[in-house]
């Protein structure tokens, strides 16, 4: 047998043996959750696990590079710990939940529609048009990183907008500087839920003022006030933002998987291995002059936000008609067909579904850990360590670690606001501090998670896998996690 046919073997058996070993890995896996089944006693808590299926998610997503198999996995184990018998029924039932929920039809509608605007934009030359301005105006690397981070910090209404709209105006720039697509993915993921969360004027500070006000935190009709009052209390969002100025800088120098990363950009290749193209069409139509390009951009975007905030900080709202702005301005000037302009929104959309499908799963995880009870156990164990001077740090680090697990930034806040405030005024804790923790806690699991909504789609925006997003990310969110936990413990201690 030759050389070359020993090879080819060789690597048949590979391709064969990898499938093997791993429909063995989760059959053993599944196995052990079944048995563990066993030994629950009906009417108990699964005290710590609740907790197993949220860590087999994480160490099969980090060890396959790929969130979808690690969350199924995650949901799958936590179905045959609830009851081995019922997986399939259960299962079914979630999905219709998930499905059915009116926040994920919105996450639906919202992703889909600013895929398909922003699909537009790109077909009918406007992005190419900014990125030419910006060109002239922008010389250098850490102009351009810095470019990136101040237009996420304006485009403050929503984590969505700015994750899709930032990262995909910034592409053509980033990869003449050679930027990676994970550190672009890192900018425009440090400044959305972490920007979100301090400007009043978002869909974050409305969501929560009226959650707020629903569990006792303040009077009715208060709710705006006390998020108002609780900003500088939102030590994560602060630190994140002040993280990302020490990386465009070049302060805070790249390690890790970033440095890596950034390698290989400065090598002349931007876009990460198994990345082909990020879905949407580069290619300009008919193109307009570069002053009427801009106008082409920054007008369907001054629309998107000022219906939004219209219509009292409806993303989907806002979306919506700016798609119909855009559509009737672009075909007036000629710049698109109605068939292209209508292709433009559906290939759009279609290039949405994969983030779509994560963020669903992600909601799927947070029903499985809900039956489970994994919040509660995690809140129930950490009381004994309470104290006054250290409520602040430990709602932050709790809540944090949940909602990294969940992957629901907001969902998760329906359950434990009515534990948390009732425990915090039982301290007599100052309420706003403990909004900011709560709200820290809430920005850091959006920006860390690797299924979370912000995560999925900065990484889908910039062109990259939420996993390697993730990954090249953490080191930096863990810094800000850090300097927003001792920055509470101050807090808690002078304002005691």
């Amino acid at each position: 047998m030759t050389t070359q046919a020993l090879g080819s073997a060789s690597a048949s058996d590979k391709k064969i043996s990898s499938p093997i070993k791993s429909l063995l890995f989760y059959t053993t896996i599944m196995a052990v959750f079944a048995f563990l089944s066993t030994q629950h006693v009906a009417g108990e808590s699964y005290g710590v696990l609740s907790v197993l299926p949220v860590a087999l998610i994480l160490f099969t997503a980090i060890a396959t590079k790929k969130a979808l198999e690690g969350i199924f996995a995650g949901i799958i184990a936590g179905l045959i710990l609830l009851d081995p018998t019922s997986v399939i029924t259960r299962l079914g039932e979630i999905s219709t939940k998930v499905i059915m929920d009116e926040t994920i039809a919105w996450i639906i509608l919202v992703c889909g529609m600013m895929g398909g605007l922003i699909n537009m934009l790109e077909r009918g030359g406007s992005v190419l048009s900014f990125g030419d301005f910006l060109g002239g105006k922008i010389k250098t690397k850490r102009g351009t990183l810095l470019t990136t981070g101040l237009l996420g910090v304006m485009v403050f209404i929503d984590d969505y907008l700015n994750s899709l709209a930032v990262s995909s105006s910034m592409k053509s720039m980033t990869d003449r500087f050679g930027i990676s697509r994970e550190k672009l993915a890192f900018i425009v993921d440090s400044t959305a839920a972490p920007v979100c969360i301090i400007v009043p004027i978002s869909t974050w500070a409305v969501y929560f003022s009226a959650l707020l006000e629903e569990n006792g935190a303040t009077d009715e009709g208060q709710g705006i006030s006390l998020y108002i009052e609780a900003i500088p209390y939102m030590a994560y969002g602060w630190m994140a933002l002040l993280v990302v100025w020490l990386v465009a800088m070049g302060y805070l120098k790249d390690f890790g998987a970033m440095k890596a990363a950034e390698d290989r950009a400065q090598a002349g290749q931007p876009i990460p291995d198994g990345i082909a193209s990020d879905g949407f069409d580069h290619s300009s139509v008919n193109k307009a002059s570069t002053m009427m390009g801009l106008l082409n951009f920054f007008l369907p975007m001054a629309v998107l936000i000022g219906a939004s905030i219209y219509y009292d900080i409806d993303l989907l709202l806002g979306a919506l008609v700016a798609s119909l702005f855009t559509m009737v301005f672009y075909f007036v000037q000629r710049l698109l067909t109605f068939e292209q302009l209508v292709d433009a929104m559906t290939d759009g959309f279609r290039v949405m579904l994969h983030p779509i499908a994560v963020v669903c799963a992600g909601f799927m995880v947070k029903e499985v850990n809900d039956s489970l009870g994994m919040t509660m156990y995690i809140i129930d164990a950490i009381k004994p360590l309470m104290s006054k001077e250290l409520l602040p740090a430990i709602i932050f680090t709790v809540m944090a670690l949940v909602v990294f697990g969940t992957g629901s930034s907001w969902g998760v806040f329906v359950i434990s606001l009515p534990i948390v405030i009732p425990m915090a005024q039982s301290f007599d804790l100052s309420m706003p501090l403990t909004v900011g923790a709560l709200l820290s806690a809430s920005a850091f699991g959006s920006h860390a998670c690797f299924y979370s909504d912000s995560t999925v789609l900065s990484a889908q925006g910039s062109g990259c896998t939420p996993m390697q997003h993730a990954l090249t990310q953490l080191p930096y969110t863990l810094i800000a996690a850090s300097l927003a936990l001792i920055t509470l413990v101050i807090f808690g201690y002078t304002m005691a």
